[in-house]
């Protein structure tokens, strides 16, 4: 019973070899000339930004990434650790310089930033590629958002409708249920390819998501990209880079994607370290510019393709680091995107699950793409809750005489009912026509 799927493999394996084109140029190596942390700068070796190189040591090998020259010399950034490594190491490029390995066989397996899997599942075999940083289109062949979105999550598909190739947020700071919320947006949503990046997350949050969300009929449209915190800078640079450009592999194919991306932060974090290696001063508080320029591509690679008629719907985390709003990578984020929901530290604490700011969040096509009367019910609920949460003090202490303001009358009179709209369990899943007609109800009530 083994002899069959051992074929298999051998086959897939030897068509692979047979496509290859045999390269007949002279091998090419420079020297490892010194070591400053994960910065090495090589002798002898003139290669692309973005080349991988192994470098030979005693006992095997290490990769690393090209990302810039000085004095003659080609800079390099470790993929792995500098243990074992010495003066005057061979360095060997490898693969085609800003390239990165796509297709359907990725389709229901879990990579790492290289492509290479992390699912003990074998090996990808493919030969299709694309560029890392993506294939730059016209302005004008970008079209409109037209379709809503379904989230599955009742307060966003209400209040915050989003729609099919925007780009959106989840801002909030560390421990409010970003993940959370990103985990019930993942279980509801329904896209033809699901593409998610863990970029700098902790690798237990990894396996409980490739445990909860590479099962059933799930599994052969998804793919995860995983490239935990302990991981080189550029790795998760990499990372984030592999996940979009599966992305608009498939948008290419005219499929509508969903990208997850976990978490933008992490991807401006890895950026500021590989800018300070290279002795591009701090700006805006430690960051500088093309660290915040990384994020900004990245974002602006996800959208409608007019030409192909696919689509990627890009949901990105953005850590606001001490909940301050304002954090540059924050700031960076909601000027490009084109809807955010921000979670509150203070409705978390009262035990309102997602923990949505509904008065701070917002969605810019919403008005585009849904019903004039669903908009009125919209605003008169963000009205209401705006109210309540302006007042709340007073309200708690007793010093609002009821009649004074009809308006927050009816929120503390429905306060309980709004409350309960937002929150939602984590494994519940509520369709956009459900969500529409409970806000009608509530509202019209």
């Amino acid at each position: 019973m083994l002899m069959g799927p051992t074929f298999s493999v051998l086959d897939r394996a030897l068509d692979s070899l047979a496509l290859c084109e045999p390269d007949f140029t002279p091998a090419r190596y420079g020297l490892l000339a010194a070591c400053d942390g994960g910065m090495l700068e090589v002798s002898g070796l003139s290669v692309p930004i973005g080349t991988q190189c192994r470098i030979a040591h005693g006992s095997g090998s290490l990769t690393a990434e090209t990302i810039g020259f000085r004095n003659g010399r080609t800079l390099m950034m470790l993929l792995g650790d500098p243990v074992l490594l010495r003066p005057g190491a061979r360095v060997r490029p490898e693969g085609r310089p800003g390239m990165v390995p796509v297709g359907e066989a990725f389709l229901g397996r879990a990579i790492d930033g290289e492509g290479k899997p992390i699912d003990g599942k074998g090996p990808i075999h493919n030969r299709r590629e694309w560029p890392a940083g993506g294939i730059r289109a016209a302005a004008l062949d970008r079209s409109p958002v037209r379709e809503s979105f379904d989230t599955g999550v009742r307060a966003l598909n209400a209040l915050t409708t989003f729609g099919i190739g925007q780009r959106i947020g989840i801002m909030a700071g560390s421990g409010v249920g970003k993940s959370v919320l990103l985990d019930m947006i993942a279980h509801g949503a329904e896209a033809e390819i699901v593409i998610v990046g863990l970029i700098g997350e902790r690798a237990r949050e990894v396996s409980d998501f490739v445990e909860r969300h590479m099962q059933g009929s799930k599994r052969e449209r998804s793919v995860v990209v995983a490239v935990p915190a302990d991981h080189a800078p550029n790795l998760r640079i990499r990372g984030a880079m592999m996940a979009t450009a599966l992305a608009e592999y498939f948008r290419a194919q005219g499929k509508r994607v969903l990208l997850i991306m976990d978490s933008l932060t992490r991807v401006a974090h890895a950026g500021r370290e590989i800018a300070l290696l290279l002795g591009e001063p701090g700006a805006a508080r430690g960051y500088p510019p093309s660290a915040l320029a990384t994020i900004t591509k990245l974002v602006e690679r996800a959208g409608n393709s007019a030409e192909s008629g696919g689509s990627v719907t890009g949901l990105y985390t953005v850590l606001a680091d001490g909940d301050n709003q304002d954090d540059p990578v924050v700031d960076t984020a909601r000027s490009i995107l084109d809807g955010h929901i921000v979670l509150s530290r203070d409705l978390a604490q009262r035990g309102q699950y997602p923990a949505i700011d509904i008065a701070a969040s917002l969605s810019r096509v919403m008005n585009d793409i849904t019903a004039p009367e669903h908009q009125r019910a919209a605003r008169t609920f963000r009205a209401l809750v705006a109210s309540y949460e302006a007042n709340r003090d007073l309200v708690l202490m007793g010093a609002y005489r009821s009649g004074a303001d009809p308006q927050l009358d009816r929120a503390i009179a429905m306060h309980e009912a709004l409350t309960g709209f937002i929150s939602q369990p984590q494994r519940e899943v509520v369709s956009m026509a459900a969500s529409v007609a409970a806000l009608s109800q509530l509202i019209g009530a």
